[in-house]
């Protein structure tokens, strides 16, 4: 077996422009939801603290409602998306 040896794109240089604030927002919310749709196909529902035998999260609830932690994870995976799009030579444009 080989050692797998993650090599992400470095976009440490690539600032998002303001311009792009609203959609890092939309697709942090679209993550989370994704994630959660999965869960609960998964047979996962909310509970007030996580227990995977019983299959319950707490984060299993809308976007705004989570922690701001949490908001900040997808909001993380939202931001590196866009800035590998940006370092690949991609441009976004404003919404239709």
């Amino acid at each position: 077996m080989t050692i797998y040896t993650p090599a992400p794109l470095d976009t440490s240089t690539v600032i998002l422009p303001p311009s792009l604030h609203g959609l890092l927002e939309e697709l942090a919310k679209n993550t989370h939801d994704v994630w959660a749709v999965t869960r609960i196909k998964q047979g996962w529902s909310h509970g007030s603290a996580r227990d995977d035998a019983a299959k319950k999260h707490p984060c299993l609830v809308p976007y705004a409602d989570l922690p701001e932690g949490e908001k900040e994870y997808d909001r993380n995976t939202a931001a590196e998306t866009l800035k590998a799009i940006l370092k690949l030579g991609y441009t976004i444009g404003e919404p239709a």
